[in-house]
């Protein structure tokens, strides 16, 4: 065909691949494994630009894996279960199973027009009884070891719904959907012991070396070790001493104030004869029960009136405030306030007027000593301070603890901020808990034999409060162990709960017991997990708790499921208003001549905003059906790939996308009108090459060579790049065309060859075509990776980074290989003509010259 013609070309191969099961991944195949895993899409109804960049990044890892001898596991499945589910059917009258499995239809057939390489066969959705039956069984060998409890805990209520909410779900202190003043209430929930493992989830992530540093610093801060110690002051007028919990005691003389959370027993004590106390206890409660809710609040206190003793000096008194930032759940549920050295704590001293008394003096002797509007937070020496004067702060730290521990007034401890995981939740669309409440024998776990325990088919969502809660029947049942009347658990599993072992479940997804212990040892940990860094924390790190889980419970033998992870950047799109302020969707804009933005329908100008996260109430949402409709999936695939680092943010444009068509039928165009003069498929070689032809064969294994190297490192849009590159070459006259004769011929379907199978992780239907048309009967997707000649794709020139200290400051280029002494004299010497290079030297003295052959030169001064 003279144009390349996606919706025929990919329906074609897509259908050729399906029927060859090219992408099944088999366990019992002798190569080496490799399993590459995106994180799962929870069924909203269609796929999104989000989805399509990152199960693209996943499919070019898979192919690029495969072509290179790996046994390959890439499956898909559904994040099945949660809130929408219901509010789907209580919105339109449509069950949740209903609705979630119309989804998942949808969303399916629009990811295999992908033409992903996903083994489907191994398909699963976390609403299936064939899945949550295993996660029941798994719930219960939890519940045997210890790792699942029940206890009291507070939870934000909303009074009409007559649910608990989520933490996301408090808005302003009010229930999303009602709008209901949201109560804090203390109910009787299920735990996951993830506090048990605090210290080993911790250390292990200096071992995830193939993790985004952002990721796991955001876990260690999740986690939150901290050493500190237990403070006991004495409070006026009462017998019992007030425990604070504290990182900082070397602090200790610039206290200005006690505070405790609205849930302490001193609280609820004062408000027992105090209205004001009561009251403003309620507003603490409406802020809901997350860390993150009471950040951002307004830091605020209500004087109680009682006055404590300072620890070390009996003649000074500190007031008690209740607090609304302080947690219950946090150390002892009080703290004391150094304002000068805290920013929380300033802020709130200067709010009530409380005093600043700087312990810590500056590092630096020039920083003013004076305390201002921020708080001193760096190293420096102790004043102000009695016994502790002159000392560092570690030492004084130390030496607070030793003198109140020999007082019987304190003692060190370890704390994290890691709580356990409360996994209940007053919900229908969900894992069921597999426990029965029976008033003889208390909570009993329901028989394996039994499982799973089915969500009824019949729940009703027309009035408020847990579905299952309101069943006539579902909820009545026997006690298995005295065979009396009993209760059903009508909570279910917090849906991370069904992605905390999904990874697990793919690798036998048809076995009778949860985890085929075989076959995941084999399979696991997953070579290459790639997904949001919105995930980074709440997802990853139930995960690897999950797996220390199964590990206990003998489930599979690993500590850590994700050996590689990869956080891809999101997808943005240019913002439109109309004339009235509402948000237009971009299919509605159309731009004219004049650069002028204009609604389609009425004409009227249109204010473009700056390009945000693609977002359903921003609008600024694009189809993928229509892109692939308009220009086919391959086209959306390459500028996915190529626009920017995978890392970063990418701004989907419709003239990017118009590019990547076209480069798309520039590349059919090169082997359509190449193939007719090629030799046979499988030619021998020549014997010798001649200049142009040698010239075309290293151009080629150079470019292999790069991109091979790119694809490993997931620079997937340089590796675009050197293509773009190559093909460039290959279509000027002067190099493509110059080699002539069977040589010329011979190198010339060599490089095509390798083109094709370049590009085919990226655009997987234009390769088949290509692939093709150069001859073959075979398909590219079963096709090893090409192979390059080291002699031919070496490189004569290496551009090397001149560093001073360090830092880059110029770059040199060497012939490769050049030897150390040469390269260092030439450094030096560029460095008197180079100003970057020359302005870090400043005339210093030079200590060393540090050099890496073909790499860097480090000058260090």
């Amino acid at each position: 065909m003279a144009r390349y013609e996606p919706a025929v070309a990919e329906r074609k191969w897509q259908a050729a691949w399906a029927q060859r099961g090219a992408f099944a991944g088999r366990d019992d195949d002798p190569r080496p494994k490799y399993y590459v895993l995106e994180m799962f899409p929870y069924p909203s109804g269609r796929i999104h630009m989000g989805h399509v960049r990152n199960y693209t990044l996943g499919d070019v890892v898979a192919r690029y894996k495969r072509a290179k001898g790996f046994n390959v596991l890439h499956p898909m499945g559904w994040d099945a279960f949660g809130l929408p589910a219901e509010n789907a059917a209580r919105d339109k009258g449509i069950h949740p199973k209903e609705w979630t499995l119309n989804n998942i239809a949808t969303m399916r057939g629009e990811l295999q027009r992908m033409g992903l390489s996903i083994d489907w066969s191994r398909e699963i959705a976390t609403c299936h009884p064939g899945y949550y039956a295993h996660q029941q069984k798994l719930f219960l060998d939890f519940l045997k070891a210890g790792l699942a409890y029940r206890k009291k805990a507070k939870v934000n209520w909303d009074p009409i719904d007559q649910t608990v909410l989520a933490n996301e779900q408090v808005i302003d202190g009010k229930g999303w959907r009602s709008g209901a003043p949201v109560e804090k209430r203390e109910l009787e929930q299920w735990f996951f012991s993830i506090t048990r493992f605090a210290e080993d989830l911790l250390s292990a992530l200096d071992r995830l070396e193939n993790w985004p540093e952002r990721v796991r610093v955001m876990q260690r801060n999740w986690i939150g070790r901290s050493e500190g110690c237990r403070v006991q002051w004495d409070v006026l007028g009462r017998t019992q001493r007030l425990e604070v919990y504290t990182t900082r005691p070397d602090t200790l003389f610039g206290a200005a104030f006690l505070a405790v959370s609205a849930d302490h027993p001193l609280a609820t004590e004062v408000a027992k004869n105090d209205a004001n106390a009561r009251s403003f206890i309620a507003e603490c409660h409406s802020l809901g029960t997350s860390e993150e809710a009471i950040e951002a609040a307004e830091k605020r206190g209500y004087d109680t009136g009682l006055r404590a003793r300072h620890p070390f000096r009996a003649n000074e008194q500190v007031p008690v405030f209740i607090a609304n930032f302080v947690l219950m759940e946090y150390g002892t549920g009080a703290i004391f306030g150094c304002p000068a050295h805290d920013q929380r704590d300033l802020d709130f001293a200067r709010k009530y007027r409380l005093p600043v008394r700087r312990v810590v003096a500056p590092a630096n002797p020039s920083e003013p000593i004076e305390i201002g509007d921020v708080a001193y937070t760096g190293d420096g020496v102790l004043m102000n301070s009695d016994f502790l004067n002159g000392m560092t702060v570690p030492q004084a730290k130390n030496e607070v603890a030793m003198r109140l521990e020999r007082a019987g007034r304190g003692k060190r401890e370890l704390n994290f901020r890691l709580r356990d995981w409360g996994v209940s939740r007053q919900r229908y669309w969900g894992c069921p808990i597999p426990v029965v409440h029976c008033p003889r024998c208390g909570v009993v776990p329901v028989p394996e034999k039994d499982l799973p325990v089915r969500l009824p088919e019949d729940a009703r969502f027309d009035q408020s409060g847990n579905p299952l809660e309101n069943h006539p029947t579902w909820k009545d049942t026997s006690c298995p162990s005295c065979k009396g009347k009993a209760r059903r658990e009508t909570d279910t599993l917090d849906t991370f709960v069904d992605s905390s072992w999904y990874f697990a479940r793919f690798c036998s997804p048809r076995a009778s017991v949860p985890i085929e212990r075989k076959t995941v040892d084999a399979w696991l940990p997953v070579k290459q997990y790639i997904g949001g860094i919105e995930h980074a924390v709440l997802h990853l790190l139930y995960a690897r708790f999950f797996t220390r889980g199964l590990r206990a419970t003998g489930h599979l033998s690993l500590d850590e499921p994700f050996e590689a992870l990869f956080t891809q950047g999101m997808v943005g799109h240019q913002t439109y208003k109309d004339e009235h302020g509402k948000w237009l969707f971009p299919s509605e804009v159309a731009v004219g001549d004049d650069g002028q933005a204009r609604h389609k329908e009425t004409g009227r100008p249109v204010t473009v905003g700056r390009s945000e996260k693609m977002s359903k109430s921003l609008k600024n949402v694009v189809d993928p059906g229509a892109i692939i409709d308009k220009y086919g999936a391959d086209t959306a695939r390459w500028f996915m790939l190529s626009d920017s680092p995978p890392e970063r943010d990418l701004e989907w444009t419709d003239a990017g996308a118009a590019g990547a068509f076209r480069f798309v039928q520039r590349l059919w165009r090169l082997f359509d009108e190449s193939a007719n003069a090629l030799p046979r498929p499988r030619t021998p070689a020549p014997k010798q090459f001649g200049a142009e032809a040698a010239r075309m064969r290293t151009l080629t294994h150079r470019t292999v060579a790069k991109v091979s190297a790119d694809l490993e490192r997931f620079r997937f849009n340089v590796a675009v790049a050197r293509i773009y590159e190559f093909v460039n070459t290959l279509l000027d006259p002067a190099v493509g065309g110059a080699a002539k004769g069977a040589d010329g011929g011979w190198a010339r379907r060599e490089a095509l060859e390798a083109l094709a199978r370049l590009v085919a992780p990226m655009i997987p239907h234009s390769a088949e075509e290509a692939w093709q048309r150069l001859g073959h009967t075979s398909i590219v997707t079963d096709e090893a990776w090409p192979a390059f000649d080291e002699a031919l794709a070496r490189e004569d020139v290496a551009t090397l980074g001149v560093q001073v200290n360090g830092k880059l400051r110029g770059t040199i280029e060497v012939a490769v290989g050049m030897p150390e002494a040469e390269v260092r004299a030439l450094a030096l010497k560029e460095a008197e003509s180079q100003e970057r290079i020359k302005n870090a030297l400043e005339g210093k003295p030079i200590r060393k010259v540090i050099v890496v052959q073909d790499r860097v030169v480090n000058i260090v001064v």
